[in-house]
């Protein structure tokens, strides 16, 4: 089988079209009818491997085709989830041409793009860690709980138990939670007691 040149398109909301992007790879790539993949109305921000069109097209290509964009933000707009995107894609045997940024993975160009964008990504994902440790340290000085509110009272679980003899299983059998839960709110309700 040879290799073949596939194309993807990608717009965000219904008002825009793809057909500027399909001229501009029509352009200059030669990309067969069914060589085409497109998710339209679909943020940037849903991971590629998470959209219909993308997950296609990935499931599609082939070792020793080309997948190419008119620009590298069509696959995302995280540098995290683009440096997946390529990986991946890598990983398969197959080359990503971005028009725009004239990225090539089959060039050595491409190849130190593709290493920009990793130490790109992981600056990204520090400075997201860094941002959500200072969030969780101004809440946490602020007297907030974090996390998700409880869903039961374990003073109230402990307290049945307790009052009907049940063993643990039951208890949680009749509260539908866990065992592990029960267990949890009656060590809770004997620290309260003392």
């Amino acid at each position: 089988m040879t290799a073949a040149i596939l194309a993807y398109t990608r717009v965000s909301s219904d008002g825009q079209s793809i057909e500027a992007q399909r001229h501009a790879i029509g352009q200059r790539y030669n990309v067969s009818e069914d060589g085409w993949f497109t998710d339209e109305a679909t943020s940037g921000t849903t991971k590629a491997l998470e959209r219909k069109g993308f997950m296609a097209l990935f499931a599609y290509a082939r070792k020793g085709d080309t997948v190419v964009v008119a620009a590298i933000d069509r696959l995302g707009r995280s540098t995290i989830d683009v440096l997946e995107t390529v990986e991946a894609l890598k990983a398969k045997g197959v080359t990503v041409i971005s028009m725009r940024e004239g990225f090539d993975l089959s060039n050595p160009t491409g190849k130190l793009m593709l290493t920009l964008l990793a130490g790109v990504a992981e600056l990204e994902r520090e400075n997201i860690k860094a941002r959500q440790m200072a969030g969780i340290n101004k809440a946490k000085a602020d007297g907030r709980k974090l996390g998700a509110p409880k869903q039961h009272d374990d003073a109230a679980i402990a307290a049945w138990r307790k009052d009907t003899g049940s063993s643990i299983k039951v208890t949680a059998d009749h509260w539908g939670v866990s065992t592990a839960t029960v267990k949890r709110a009656c060590r809770a309700g004997e620290s309260a007691t003392i």
